[in-house]
């Protein structure tokens, strides 16, 4: 110990690296759970913060971690996983919105041209009601056209995004093995 009151020549030391992390409220204790078989752990001097439906995550780890160069690539091969999942779960409702919004296009296409013939000099009624029926079918299909689309697509990508995620269960086992 110095004059100063500081000890000199210890090993107590730990260089850090550290990472920004953010993800969907519902996937962040997966995510911690998962960054720990990398060799991270939350920064606890810096709290999460949550911004909407997202949580900013602070992690760090040893600079001088064994079997850096491994559980790197690991963690890139989980991330990759993690964002494959996101884009799954995301293609559920964009195809079902796909089709009902080209569906509620062309019913309000339908109906424009129904106000068009009605207002027209002279009104042509028949061209009104003949237009107006898939303007309205138009308007009132959409909304179950989503629900039927997203369910198909649902039950299409629930294997392929739980094959995802048994596929990160393996190689956090493996990046838990090189570091215990």
């Amino acid at each position: 110990m110095n004059s100063n009151g500081i000890t000199m020549g210890g090993n107590d030391y730990v260089g850090y690296e550290y990472k920004t992390v953010a993800i969907d409220n519902e996937k962040a204790s997966l995510l911690l759970d998962a960054y720990k078989n990398f060799g991270w752990v939350q920064d606890e001097s810096m709290q999460a913060k949550q911004f909407g439906n997202t949580v900013t995550l602070k992690l760090k780890r040893d600079r001088k971690i064994l079997n850096k160069a491994e559980l790197t690539r690991l963690q890139q091969h989980f991330e990759a996983c993690m964002d494959d999942i996101v884009f799954l779960e995301n293609s559920i409702a964009k195809k079902g919105l796909i089709v009902s919004l080209v569906i509620g296009i062309i019913g309000t296409a339908f109906l424009a041209g129904s106000v068009f013939a009605v207002t027209a000099e002279p009104p042509i009624i028949w061209l009104c009601v003949l237009l107006g029926i898939p303007g309205i079918i138009g308007w009132a299909l959409p909304y179950k056209m989503y629900k039927t689309f997203m369910g198909k697509r649902a039950v299409e990508v629930a294997p392929l995004i739980e094959r995802k995620y048994d596929e990160i269960h393996e190689i956090c086992e493996k990046g838990n093995a090189l570091i215990h």
